[in-house]
């Protein structure tokens, strides 16, 4: 009779944040975010420390400030995340240290900056990816990587990769193309 195996990654629904020594990395599912969950694997595996990714929701703004909307979106919409993120975690897991280290998955709602400077309390490291999806393509650094930089309560780790920087210059040169010959001449 064999041991069934403890999952390598786990979804964590408790409402206390975890405490100990752990690696946060932040995921939005974009290059950098890949880039990012890539190098909390391997610090973690080096440190013998688990591994919280944390990915950040927010209500779409109509429904804010629409009371006639469905009250069950807030939590179809913590669902999705959650399994959007935990399938990104599942696909970049084999490409990372053998055996990875624990991974334990949350959501958050909130602003993403705001979360994982919340949720990085009492880790040895937070790790972000230098560019998410956010619509500054133009910046070295996101906003969520400078916000995390300048108040996250632990070291932090910004990680680029170069998959974000193609993403960055593709979406740069889609945004000049949309902007037709006469507004290329006077953005420079």
């Amino acid at each position: 009779m064999t041991e069934q195996a403890q999952p390598v990654v786990r979804i964590d629904d408790s409402d206390e944040p975890p405490a100990g020594p752990r690696v946060v990395v932040g995921v939005d599912c974009s290059a950098g975010s890949r880039a990012a969950l890539m190098f909390a694997l391997q610090d973690a595996a080096r440190r013998g420390v688990p591994v919280e990714v944390i990915s950040a929701y927010r209500l779409p703004e109509y429904w804010v400030d629409f009371a006639g909307v469905d009250v069950d979106e807030p939590e179809r919409l913590r669902t999705s995340t959650l399994e959007q993120t935990r399938a990104f975690v599942e696909s970049v897991l084999p490409d990372g240290p053998q055996p990875p280290p624990e991974v334990r998955v949350r959501v958050e709602m909130g602003p993403t900056a705001d979360v994982l400077t919340r949720e990085s309390h009492g880790a040895d490291l937070l790790v972000v990816g230098s560019r998410g999806r956010g619509g500054f393509t133009s910046m070295l650094l996101g906003s969520v990587s400078i916000q995390c930089a300048m108040h996250a309560p632990c070291p932090v780790t910004v990680v680029h990769s170069p998959e974000a920087h193609r993403e960055r210059l593709h979406l740069r040169r889609h945004r000049h193309e949309e902007a037709g010959p006469e507004k290329q001449t006077s953005m420079g």
